[in-house]
């Protein structure tokens, strides 16, 4: 469950000067545009409020207990199963660019191990150790080099699912959008067909008929809580919570691989959704975007605060909106209406 997740050990034995490195590194991570979590093992208890203060009376008498000050929050929970460790992991690995994990030496994580005095390499039962940091090198700067190359082929393991928006009454086009043929073929099944070429798996979202030759692919409903093209992006993120996605508008004729493979190209650690501007038009096109599984939390808000407009996630934090090359950039023209649909068919004539 953790392979595919960024989570690095930093390791150790006592006074290695693990808490150091991890102090050091964290503000370059940041200039990077990274968001970092650190987990710390300490074998002798926690220590995190004072016996006596009302959440320390709280925590005793069995309550999990958040903690809240100035631009500061605190969350104390009692660990109750033995997989706390990697399911703490796989959450933090669901909001963060990066997760750090102080110590933790025997547990199978990558490692940067970080040798003693009198310590020449790190024990066997270390496990996947990618490198071994001696103290008169500098530490940062090698770290941060292995940490950058190893996050970069990380964030790619994700796996790309594709999914495919149907739905809605088309009435004025006057009939399912999604089922219009070109080329003996509908657009369905020319944009399933397209992302199966990339994904590992392809879903079809919302109501509506799905050729039998489509049955391969599987069915989502659009979820309840959501409206519009949010309701089907986020019950596929909820299905599949830890893939990306390739997320792509049934009304799209024009599009193309080259598309999705330059969708693809803008996959960096730290950005959670590649949502394209056109070039000389206002706002974003999220209908032909990548979403990282990070983005489901910022989808998940916008939700909750009744928001249905995937365009509202532009100019957030680990959004981006480049502007796709000219020669693209009609793959993100939508068909609505037997007039746009045939001053469409009569261009592509053309060519």
């Amino acid at each position: 469950m953790l392979d595919n997740l960024p989570v690095m050990a930093i390791c150790g034995w006592s006074g290695a000067g693990k808490t150091t490195l991890i102090e050091q590194i964290i503000p370059p991570l940041h200039k990077k545009g990274l968001k970092v979590a650190v987990v710390k093992h300490d074998t002798h208890g926690i220590d995190v409020d004072r016996p006596g203060k009302d959440s320390d009376r709280f925590f005793r008498a069995g309550a999990d207990v958040v903690l809240q000050g100035p631009q500061q929050e605190l969350l104390r929970l009692h660990q109750n199963d033995s997989e706390s460790l990697r399911r703490i992991l796989t959450q933090l690995a669901e909001r963060y660019d990066l997760v750090l994990v102080e110590g933790h030496k025997g547990t199978a994580l990558p490692k940067i191990w970080l040798v003693s005095e009198d310590e020449l390499a790190p024990p066997v039962q270390a496990g996947q150790v990618l490198a071994v940091l001696n103290r008169d090198g500098d530490r940062p700067t090698v770290a941060l080099d292995i940490l950058e190359k190893w996050l970069f082929e990380k964030w790619l393991r994700t796996p790309v699912f594709g999914c495919v928006l149907i739905g809605g009454d088309s009435s004025r086009m006057g009939k399912p959008k999604h089922l219009l043929r070109r080329n003996g073929h509908t657009w369905l099944q020319h944009t399933a067909e397209l992302l199966q070429e990339l994904c590992e798996q392809v879903v079809i979202v919302g109501a509506g008929t799905v050729p039998d030759e489509l049955g391969q692919h599987g069915r989502l409903a659009d979820i309840s809580e959501a409206e519009g093209p949010m309701a089907g992006l986020l019950s596929a993120m909820r299905w599949a919570p830890q893939v990306s996605w390739l997320l792509a508008a049934c009304d799209l004729p024009a599009i193309s691989l080259e598309v999705f493979h330059w969708l693809l190209a803008t996959r960096t650690p730290g950005v959670w959704a590649t949502v394209p501007g056109l070039a000389g038009e206002v706002g974003v096109e999220p209908l032909l975007a990548h979403y990282d599984f990070r983005c489901r939390l910022l989808v998940e808000q916008l939700a909750s605060d009744q928001e249905f407009s995937l365009s509202r996630l532009a100019g957030r934090p680990k959004i981006i909106s480049p502007v796709p090359p000219n020669h693209l950039a009609s793959a993100w023209q939508n068909i609505n209406t037997p007039d746009e649909l045939q001053s469409y068919d009569t261009i592509a004539g053309r060519y």
